[in-house]
């Protein structure tokens, strides 16, 4: 999907920005339609919460741990249950609690929000503050490399920093940059002035990796367009 529609009351950035991170205290979501509740990942998702409140911990344990597990499940999916599982206190093992399922890249711009997600299974999503935007689903493997090279470069940052044991920061502010590490034991981050992270040797290669791959999905998004004939909504 490419959206390049007219300008909303709120950025679109800021919108989905809460959907990005696979840490919802309340999920599923009760908005969910009836179709959609028998497919998927989201018949465990449902059995699990009915399970922890009814104070069968281990039973629900059981469900989310085959969620984290299954492959075709989306990344975001996948820590949405690990997200859950540990708010049951169940702690990933060694040798998976640093494994980067995602990446969110946060820039905070003059008059809003950059914002670029990438993900384990090869979908990406960029969002910048003019509500200009790219969701891509994997339609192709055309971006594989780039969201490969994303997370390869993240998977090197993420060793040198712990998970963050707090509630998730408000979006940066202007001229600020913060790196979203998403792997099953939490989030990792990292920020800076933009200016400065670019060029930091630790979170620089991250930074550049994320720039090379927002490139990309802009310049697909405007072949996709070119190839359909059409143009930007004013």
């Amino acid at each position: 999907m490419f959206n390049f529609g007219k300008k909303a009351s709120t950025p679109v950035s800021l919108t989905m920005r809460d959907t990005l991170f696979g840490d919802q205290e309340t999920w599923p979501p009760e908005t969910l339609g009836a179709t959609a509740r028998e497919v998927g990942p989201w018949p465990l998702f449902f059995r699990a919460r009915d399970l922890a409140e009814a104070k069968k911990i281990d039973e629900a344990v059981q469900i989310l741990r085959q969620i984290t597990e299954t492959p075709e499940f989306e990344s975001r999916q996948r820590m949405q249950a690990w997200h859950l599982l540990r708010n049951l206190g169940v702690v990933p093992p060694k040798e998976q609690s640093k494994i980067v399922l995602g990446v969110v890249v946060e820039v905070g711009m003059p008059k809003g929000l950059d914002l670029l997600a990438a993900y384990s299974d090869h979908s990406a999503r960029y969002w910048n503050f003019s509500n200009a935007g790219v969701v891509w689903e994997h339609p192709n493997s055309s971006l594989d490399p780039r969201i490969d090279t994303l997370l390869e470069k993240a998977s090197a940052l993420v060793q040198r920093i712990g998970p963050w044991d707090k509630a998730r920061r408000a979006a940066p502010s202007k001229g600020i940059t913060r790196l979203n590490i998403l792997t099953p034991s939490g989030l990792h981050f990292g920020e800076g002035p933009t200016e400065l992270l670019s060029k930091d040797p630790v979170g620089g290669p991250t930074f550049a990796a994320a720039t090379q791959l927002m490139l990309k999905l802009i310049e697909t998004a405007k072949q996709t367009r070119e190839n359909q004939g059409t143009t930007p909504s004013a």
